[in-house]
């Protein structure tokens, strides 16, 4: 209730028809997701009598077929959440840039594993660094000036951006994978250019994989992004609220998402640039951040 009030949630009394039309929009949706929440946690719930390592079904092994962006078969982790990158991530020898360039086999993700992954980004610190540097950015350029200023109204910037991060999330990664039968993860490009893999990468908007590793056209993305910005007209000022400003948002996801995938494909190269420049004392530290291998510079 405290963060109704402080976005200005809209009042169904005072409401026009194209605000009542919005917010039906978004309960709808509402009621979507809560019924995919509930079967997704009942799913995501393993047994505990059930080992953790679940052998992959026999029609997720087609190695050849799926080599470039596939998963890396390991029975320790029946359901990787990360796709392994085309490029090491620091010097290997010989030996590993051999077994780097091995084929791997496909495995879904169950919808337990998708609910997971909402999880892992839910609560990662880099969602609220990035909703913070988002809010205070609005703040200081005078976005959305109907939430005021001072601390009330950069909270409610704050709380604004964190809605959008996490609704967007839930529902693209989980329910509308779950439903529609997608992965919600993104498979590094295995193309040499770097004209051929910014293509690739912004063209995952549009194309993804089914859970049958097959490309398909990314349904939970645009579905995402319209349900999203649709909800956001629940919780943001009344001057925003018209279709012309939910157009607005749903595309600017949309174009947000391909400079993402864009940065995803080419982080690998980043990372491998700066292990090689950085001085000894930097990759030191490095090494000591509490931080998951994959995250570290």
């Amino acid at each position: 209730m405290a963060f109704c009030r402080s976005t200005e949630v809209l009042n169904p009394k005072r409401a026009s028809a194209a605000d009542e039309t919005l917010a039906s929009i978004a309960y709808v949706v509402l009621v979507t997701i809560s019924f995919v929440l509930t079967q997704g946690l009942a799913q995501a719930q393993p047994s505990s009598a059930a080992p953790l390592e679940a052998p992959l079904p026999s029609w997720s092994t087609k190695e050849a077929s799926l080599q470039p962006g596939s998963l890396d078969e390991d029975a320790t982790t029946p359901c990787r959440l990360r796709v392994p990158d085309p490029l090491p991530q620091s010097p290997v020898k010989s030996e590993e840039a051999t077994t780097a360039n091995k084929p791997f086999a496909y495995a879904p993700l169950s919808d337990g594993c998708k609910f997971n992954l909402f999880l892992a980004s839910t609560y990662s610190p880099y969602t609220f660094a990035s909703a913070g540097f988002q809010a205070t950015l609005a703040h200081v350029t005078g976005q959305w000036p109907h939430y005021g200023g001072g601390m009330q109204g950069w909270g409610k910037r704050l709380g604004a951006t964190l809605a959008d991060t996490e609704s967007r999330r839930f529902i693209q990664t989980f329910a509308l994978s779950a439903i529609l039968h997608q992965d919600p993860r993104y498979f590094p490009s295995h193309k040499r250019s770097f004209i051929s893999r910014a293509w690739y990468a912004a063209t995952r908007v549009v194309i993804t994989r089914n859970d049958d590793g097959d490309s398909t056209f990314n349904t939970s993305e645009f579905l995402g992004a319209l349900f999203t910005s649709s909800l956001q007209n629940a919780y943001y000022p009344r001057h925003d609220r018209n279709f012309g400003a939910t157009m607005n948002r749903f595309s600017g996801a949309l174009a947000s998402d391909a400079i993402g995938y864009i940065q995803r494909e080419f982080t690998p190269d980043m990372k491998l640039l700066f292990r090689k420049h950085a001085p000894k004392r930097i990759l030191q530290i490095e090494e000591k951040l509490p931080l998951p291998a994959e995250d570290k510079p």
